[in-house]
């Protein structure tokens, strides 16, 4: 995996960036994944100003959603996405997951569909606090999960980190399950860019680059994807041996 430590966060988003820009220029029409996160605002926000991208040309899909959260809730993935950069841009189109839907399996199973059928090319992630991928959060992050899409309990290692991100203004306030894309479907996706600033990532990203590849550390996998980029700023590189 490439590694990339620049000097804070807005170095970063310009960096991360510049280097998508790139391959949205060389790659499209395609289709992408997005990660929606406040760590990947720096990276979105310069993504948007990039000149040459063929937005009309880019087939848009999330990693993850609250369950029951509707496309205007103020805690939606897909309303941060719309916020942040797609109703900025002229996006191809943007396929969400539906969360607010009464039956969340066969929503899984649709958006499991949807995939398959647009073969993502690239993925834009982040990596959480506890090590997840996407709301693949440890202990049951599986490697090998054979749904592409399914509904996740969420930890509260994980929802605290809602509550620092000030997604949420307390814990008990953070849904206690969400929809989100698996780890073994993001792993298909050829090519990955991975955004994580932050002092409050430097454990799992510590864990995910010098321990042992494990599910105690979903991000841990990454080290085994033949085309990934992991962009660090020296907070969230602060714990590494190496930097």
């Amino acid at each position: 995996m490439k590694i990339e430590i620049l000097f804070n966060r807005a170095e970063l988003g310009t960096t991360a960036a510049t280097a998508i820009a790139a391959f949205f220029r060389a790659h499209t029409p395609l289709a992408a994944m997005f990660a929606a996160a406040p760590s990947q605002t720096e990276t979105l926000e310069a993504l948007r100003a990039a000149q040459g991208i063929e937005w009309q040309n880019i087939h848009a899909f999330h990693l993850d959603e609250y369950s029951g959260a509707t496309s205007d809730s103020p805690h939606s993935f897909r309303r941060y996405l719309m916020a942040t950069l797609f109703s900025r841009v002229p996006i191809g189109s943007f396929e969400g997951l539906r969360a607010e839907s009464a039956d969340l399996e066969a929503e899984s199973l649709r958006y499991s569909e949807a995939l398959s059928r647009a073969n993502p090319t690239v993925a834009l992630l982040g990596i959480g606090e506890n090590g997840h991928l996407a709301f693949n959060d440890p202990p049951a992050a599986r490697f090998d999960d054979p749904s592409a899409v399914r509904v996740v309990h969420l930890t509260e290692s994980c929802r605290q980190q809602q509550v620092h991100d000030k997604t949420f203004p307390s814990l008990d306030a953070v849904p206690l399950a969400a929809l989100s894309v698996t780890i073994p479907r993001l792993m298909q996706v050829p090519h990955l860019f991975v955004m994580v600033p932050g002092v409050r990532k430097a454990e799992a990203v510590r864990a995910a680059l010098e321990g042992p590849i494990s599910e105690d550390c979903p991000a841990s996998i990454l080290r085994q994807h033949p085309s990934a980029t992991l962009f660090l700023d020296r907070d969230s590189a602060s714990l590494l041996r190496s930097a």
